[in-house]
């Protein structure tokens, strides 16, 4: 058996466990696309800190069970007569292929920001959208909904020239937000303080980072460390509350060494 039919016969083989499932579970059967929703936003998370964590075991897993809900959304897609597997399948292979007219056309590129570039004017011509922004999702996370909108904005040319710009801005809202915090009004403390984030996750692009992976990495190493000091307090029959601000900062001091 060739490789392509050997991963066609284990796509075939999910879709006919999908049937069974759907046919004698009562789990399964019980499901609607409104019940599963949160449970692939769950997954979705589950694959995330997989891939942060780069266990690429767990990263198998975790598209396992993702695949398993996309399966499971066409199987009731099907049901109801809206689509099935075969036109969620086709519906992606024409919108790739429409959308990478520099390998299924005679457009030419030079680099990965002319792909996105490209990508993001054929979506708004595509749609028929009346913003550029009308693709990003109301409900995103704030870190990750700020990236994408300044993604799309910088696809038609809306955007700084050079990182050095974005810091000038950077430090112009910090200072602005420290003008606020001395006035002591909480309702302009607060807009200041978003436009400084937005105004550093704006940075982060420039500078290659993601915002969103950087900060989850520095909540994990927080979360690590923390438990050391919870840790090392248990170990010396003391709880938190005992525990001295210096001598919670000589273990976290210790935990820093240990990583």
């Amino acid at each position: 058996m060739s490789f392509m039919k050997e991963k066609l016969a284990a796509f075939e083989r999910l879709l006919k466990i999908m049937d069974d499932l759907r046919a004698g579970c009562p789990w399964d059967q019980k499901q609607t696309l409104e019940s599963l929703r949160y449970l692939t936003i769950e997954e979705t998370y589950e694959l995330s800190d997989a891939i942060l964590e780069k266990d690429m075991t767990a990263i198998k897993k975790e598209l396992g069970d993702l695949m398993l809900h996309l399966v499971f959304y066409a199987k009731i897609g099907s049901e109801t007569g809206h689509f099935d597997i075969k036109d969620v399948l086709d519906s992606i292979s024409e919108k790739l292929i429409e959308r990478h007219p520099h390998i299924y056309g005679d457009v030419k590129v030079a680099s990965a920001e002319d792909v996105k570039n490209n990508w993001e004017k054929i979506k708004l011509r595509e749609k028929d959208r009346k913003s550029v922004l009308d693709g990003v999702p109301d409900s995103l996370p704030a870190v990750v909904k700020a990236y994408r909108m300044q993604e799309k904005v910088k696809g038609v040319g809306f955007d700084w020239e050079n990182a050095g710009q974005v810091w000038e801005k950077v430090k112009e809202e910090m200072d602005e937000l420290q003008a606020e915090v001395k006035s002591g009004d909480s309702v302009q403390m607060e807009k200041e303080f978003g436009d400084l984030l937005f105004s550093l996750i704006n940075y982060s692009r420039f500078i290659g980072v993601n915002p969103e992976d950087a900060l989850e990495r520095t909540n994990k190493k927080f979360i690590k460390r923390f438990k050391y000091i919870e840790e090392q307090t248990r170990l010396q029959g003391k709880n938190l509350k005992e525990m001295t601000l210096e001598e919670m900062d000589a273990f976290w001091d210790e935990a820093k060494k240990c990583e």
